[in-house]
C-alpha cells in the first residue's frame, strides 16, 4: 500500500524541466577547418608548442644542433683561408646528420598518434566532422611538415652565410635547391614509414624503439654490408644494397638525380636507370604508408 502511494505521489511530482539548450545558428567551419587545426596541433606538437616545457627540451634541442653545426660550417666557409665554397654540399648535410633526424622523427612520431591511440580519442575526432582521411592527411602532413623545418631551417642558414661569404651565387642557389628537393623528398618518406610504425603500438616506448630500428638500425646494418661487399671486391652488389635502408635509399636517389656525392663505400652511387629503382621505391613506400595508415584507422573503435 505505501509502495503504491509513493509511486502516486512520485507521478505526481515528476516534471520535465526546459534546462535551456539551444540550436548552434552560427557558422559551420566544416572539415577543411578542423583537418587544418588537426595539422597546426600536430606541428606545433612536433616541437612542443603549447605543451610543457619538458616537451619542448628534446625538440628544440635537436633542431639547435641541426642550427649550430650548419652555423660552424658557415663560419669555416667565412674564415677559413683560401675557401671558395662551403665545406659540405647541401646534399650531404642531412645525411651526415642522419642521426640528429632519426632520434627527432623517434621521439615525435609516437607522440603525434600513439597518445590519441592510448588514450582513446580517435573516436572523438571521428565523430564529426573530420572523417579517418583528414586525420591520416593531417597527421602525415604535419609530420613531414615538422622533418622539412628540421632539416631545411639548417640549409637556409648554409645558404644565407654562402652568400655573405661571396661564395659563388648560381653554384650556391643551384645547391640550395638540390638540397631542398633531398630533404623534402626525406621528410615525407621518414614521415610516413615512422607514422606507420608508431600507430601500430599505443605505448611510446615501444614506438620509439620500433622507429630508431626501422630508421638508424637499418642504415648500419646497410652500410656494414656494403662495406664488406667493397672489401670483397663486389661492387656490383653495393648498389642494390641501399635498396634495403630509408636513408640509403635518399642517398641513391640524389646521388642519381641531384648531382649530388655518394655517401656509399667507393663513392659509387646508383646511375639514371638504378636511380629510377631507388625513387620508385621511395614513391612506393611513401605510398604504401598511406595505405597502411589509411587501413588502420579503418575502424573508429580503435
Amino acid at each position: 500500500m505505501s509502495t503504491e502511494t509513493g509511486t502516486a505521489a512520485g507521478s505526481a511530482t515528476s516534471r520535465i524541466h526546459n534546462i535551456g539548450y539551444r540550436s548552434y545558428d552560427g557558422v559551420r567551419l566544416g572539415r577543411a577547418y578542423a583537418r587544418r587545426s588537426l595539422y597546426s596541433q600536430s606541428l606545433r606538437g612536433s616541437f612542443g608548442l603549447g605543451r610543457s616545457a619538458k616537451s619542448k627540451m628534446l625538440p628544440m634541442l635537436l633542431c639547435g644542433v641541426m642550427c649550430l653545426v650548419a652555423l660552424i660550417l658557415v663560419a669555416v666557409g667565412i674564415y677559413a683561408p683560401g675557401m671558395t665554397k662551403l665545406p659540405i654540399e647541401y646534399t650531404d648535410f642531412a645525411i651526415f646528420l642522419q642521426a640528429v633526424i632519426g632520434l627527432f622523427i623517434a621521439s615525435q612520431a609516437p607522440q603525434s598518434v600513439s597518445r590519441d591511440l592510448r588514450f582513446k580519442s580517435v573516436p572523438l575526432y571521428f565523430s564529426r566532422p573530420i572523417e579517418r582521411v583528414d586525420y591520416v592527411l593531417a597527421k602525415f602532413a604535419a609530420m613531414a611538415s615538422a622533418l622539412l623545418i628540421l632539416t631545411g631551417l639548417p640549409l637556409v642558414i648554409l645558404y644565407a652565410g654562402a652568400l655573405l661569404a661571396k661564395f659563388d651565387f648560381v653554384d650556391q642557389t643551384t645547391g640550395f635547391g638540390q638540397g631542398m628537393v633531398s630533404v623534402a623528398l626525406l621528410s615525407v618518406l621518414f614521415a610516413g614509414l615512422s607514422l606507420v610504425v608508431a600507430a601500430l603500438t599505443p605505448r611510446r616506448g615501444f614506438g620509439v624503439a620500433a622507429v630508431i630500428a626501422v630508421l638508424t638500425i637499418t642504415y648500419g646494418a646497410v652500410s656494414t654490408v656494403q662495406a664488406i661487399a667493397w672489401q670483397t671486391d663486389s661492387t656490383a652488389a653495393i648498389t642494390w644494397l641501399g635498396l634495403f635502408s630509408p636513408i640509403t635509399l635518399i642517398d641513391g636517389v640524389q646521388t642519381a638525380f641531384l648531382g649530388a656525392s655518394s655517401s656509399f663505400p667507393g663513392g659509387e652511387g646508383p646511375g639514371a636507370a638504378a636511380g629510377v629503382v631507388y625513387l620508385l621505391v621511395v614513391l612506393a613506400l611513401v605510398a604504401g604508408s598511406y595505405a597502411v595508415l589509411m587501413r588502420r584507422y579503418r575502424r573508429v573503435g580503435l
